[in-house]
């Protein structure tokens, strides 16, 4: 993916069920370690899945999904909904318009979606 402008790593890099198994000491250890990986890769943005993680990670408590007003290094910073099904208030075309919304201020050319007709013929 390095080809096309994204990378992808995560805040803790082991396997949860579910956010609640992940501690606050693990999420901000990561921040730490995503704000050198900034610093040395300088991307241009950095988008976090999932605002509580965020929240905790970045000591934010009451940041909102979005474009935030800090940056990670050199990079603008946006917080998106954590695209797990466990979370079931966002459905898959508010993440797909949030990571597209993110990769746009990045400077990626990015294409709408298919019709919901032609993604039913995808499955």
């Amino acid at each position: 993916m390095p080809s096309f402008g994204v990378g992808v790593t995560n805040l803790v890099a082991r396997p949860s069920a579910a956010a609640a198994e992940v501690t606050a000491d693990e999420l901000r250890a990561g921040a730490r370690r995503l704000a050198r990986v900034a610093a040395r890769v300088r991307p241009v943005v950095v988008a976090v899945l999932g605002i509580t993680a965020y929240r905790t990670a970045f000591a934010r408590p009451r940041a909102r999904p979005g474009p935030q007003a800090e940056t990670l290094g050199p990079a603008r910073l946006w917080v998106l909904p954590n695209p797990s099904g466990l979370n079931a208030h966002a459905r898959p075309a508010d993440h797909a318009a949030g990571l597209r919304a993110a990769a746009v201020a990045a400077g990626l050319t990015v294409h709408q979606s298919a019709p919901p007709a032609a993604a039913k013929n995808l499955r």
